[in-house]
């Protein structure tokens, strides 16, 4: 039964994750973008609260009675008015009504459906005694919710079992007693609802904090294009403004060698600035990754963590050294997730004084392997990315050893 509103439920809860905001900075090749929209609750059709509520006034209009303008009919039937207004208030939303007010209603509801089951002589009012009670538990915190349906069992229960009314021989008062546990539904209902919402409530607060984290990252990075294009720019026209002024006043004093000269540096300076400036802007687009911090995310992030060990002496890598190196560590633990398993994968990286070593190695599938996936181009791209970083890759079967059976794949790259 549907003692309280629709529990709502969370339609997009992002992972950090994600969920949140993916932002690239200037200069890297892309604009910034959102993946995730606002986050939104759903949950049933309120229109099947309003449906079960008219089931229940209709049910009690057509079997409650007597009914009628006089005498106990018309009590009966002016209870039967006010037990369906207390129940149709329960569509009223929540921000709409204090808790406090809340309670004197749901009480004075359960007080006229007990009336109700004392009067009539027969019909379905208890049902009014049950959906208040469960709503009680949803609009309620416990505590009052659980002490408000002690207090309307106690009520029916008494009712019924004291022999009240013309209808109690139709009801045991183990019934009256009953009317109290649909609370129990309405807690939970509560409960979850408002797990529900933190959950949300907590991805909304990280999604903005990824898009104040992301601003950030965009100002910053616009603050170092803007620095070294200044460093660029600057100095480089400084020194061509120079120039081009001392032609000015030689031309007056008619040397034409000397303005030759200068026209010349000139324009020297012009060519050697758009050098300086391609190299900058070469540069800015360059992504400078930390090696050793990015393989231990890459590995953390496909399930091998501690996978990882160093040997030497840890150093920075050049931005292209390292991107190589990172892409041969993805293919390789992907053809290892592929053609292996389960298999249990180690990656050694050493930094020696003449070149950096990257060596992974899986182990032999504890799985069964799928057959016909990969295109066969992975080790290829992985001979031409450190073909033009001079160095040399070996690739082969694992032959002895406790990883007899596996791949390893070992990469060195000079300097």
């Amino acid at each position: 039964m549907d003692y309280g509103h629709a529990v709502p439920e969370a339609q997009s809860v992002p992972e950090k994750q994600s969920a949140a905001t993916e932002q690239s900075a200037p200069g890297r090749g892309s604009a910034p973008h959102r993946v995730s929209g606002p986050l939104t609750l759903t949950g049933h059709d309120p229109r099947v609260g309003w449906v079960l509520t008219l089931c229940v006034i209709g049910s009690a209009f057509i079997t409650v009675r007597p009914i009628g303008l006089s005498g106990r009919g018309l009590v009966v039937a002016a209870l039967i008015v006010v037990n369906s207004l207390a129940l149709l208030a329960r569509q009223l939303p929540e921000t709409r009504v204090p808790p406090r007010v809340a309670l004197v209603w749901l009480t004075l509801g359960i007080v006229a459906a007990a009336a109700l089951i004392a009067v009539s002589r027969s019909g379905s009012g208890y049902l009014f005694a049950f959906f208040l009670v469960g709503h009680a538990g949803y609009r309620l915190q416990p505590r009052p919710a659980l002490a408000l349906a002690a207090f309307c069992s106690l009520l029916c229960g008494g009712v019924l079992y004291f022999r009240f009314g013309p209808g109690h021989h139709l009801l045991p008062w183990a019934v009256g007693l009953a009317t109290g546990t649909p609370v129990v539904v309405g807690i939970i209902n509560r409960s979850r609802r408002r797990a529900v919402q933190a959950v949300i409530e907590a991805a909304e607060s990280a999604e903005r904090a990824a898009r104040a984290e992301a601003q950030a990252a965009v100002l910053t990075e616009r603050g170092r294009i803007a620095r070294d294009v200044h460093d660029v720019l600057a100095h480089s026209l400084a020194g061509i403004n120079m120039q081009l002024e001392l032609a000015d006043a030689l031309i007056e004093t008619g040397d034409l060698e000397k303005v030759r000269e200068a026209n010349q540096k000139a324009h020297s300076m012009v060519k050697e600035s758009l050098k300086q400036a391609q190299w900058t802007v070469h540069a800015l687009r360059e992504d400078s990754l930390p090696l050793v911090a990015s393989l231990t995310a890459m590995l953390d992030s496909s399930g091998h963590r501690d996978a990882l060990t160093l040997t030497g002496t840890e150093r920075d890598v050049p931005s292209q050294v390292t991107q190589n190196l990172l892409r041969i560590a993805q293919e390789s633990l992907t053809n290892a997730v592929r053609h292996a398993p389960g298999g249990e994968v180690r990656v050694e990286l050493t930094f020696d004084s003449a070149s950096t070593t990257l060596r992974i190695r899986n182990s032999a599938a504890t799985r069964a392997v799928r057959a016909g996936v990969g295109s066969g181009m992975g080790l290829i791209g992985m001979r031409e990315r450190v073909a033009l970083l001079g160095g040399t890759i070996t690739a082969g079967p694992v032959t002895e050893g406790p990883d007899e059976g596996g791949w390893q794949v070992e990469a060195v790259i000079p300097g």
